[in-house]
């Protein structure tokens, strides 16, 4: 029983640390596909035909699969949890509610996930909806998902996660990539590269 949880909780890290891969990929071509717009023909059609041929396959080839692995691989864990005495249970151990504001999380980020792909099919119709400093922004979705999952998992399972300090983490850090994106957006406009 335990050689097939560590099997899985490696599974499950496999499939996360994809999964935020093609997610933090995915944003980055949204922001060249959106800046290729303002190219001139024919120059614009290739770049966007290829920029939604890259978008496609990062989110099949990479975050779906990734997504079912991470999912899959957890609630495995959690309902081996259940059932057996030998493997702890993650619902009832640590910080309280720890594993809830976790999953809590994981759906939010299936939300996301499922988001870029409406984002896709719009672009490749042609809509914009976003400009390339919007999708900067949605490009950091990822690494506040990252953060804060992260230090949930590991200070709730310790039993020492404080609620408070999480979220006031968490709001300071939105606020330093906020500033920091427009402090590059501005830089930007000032080279004339915007």
């Amino acid at each position: 029983m335990a050689n097939a949880l560590f099997f899985l909780k490696a599974l499950h890290v496999v499939g996360f640390v994809s999964w935020f891969a093609g997610l933090f990929y995915l944003g980055r071509i949204f922001v060249y596909d959106e800046e290729a717009s303002g190219k001139t023909e024919p120059e614009r059609s290739t770049l966007k035909d290829q920029f939604n041929l890259m978008e496609w396959r990062v989110y099949r080839i990479i975050c779906n699969p990734a997504m079912m692995i991470t999912w899959t691989a957890g609630l495995i864990m959690l309902a081996m949890g259940w059932f057996s005495p030998l493997i702890p249970n993650y619902l009832s151990s640590g910080t309280p509610g720890w594993m809830h504001v976790k999953l809590l999380l994981l759906v939010l980020m299936t939300i996301y996930h499922l988001w870029n792909k409406r984002i896709i099919r719009r672009m490749e119709q042609g809509e914009r909806p976003f400009s390339s400093w919007q999708y900067r922004l949605l490009n950091e979705m990822p690494t506040i998902f990252l953060i804060a999952i992260s230090y949930i998992a590991v200070y709730g399972k310790a039993g020492t996660l404080n609620y408070l300090y999480l979220v006031g983490g968490i709001v300071l850090f939105i606020g330093l990539i906020f500033f920091g994106a427009r402090a590059y957006k501005r830089s930007r406009a000032r080279k004339g590269t915007l």
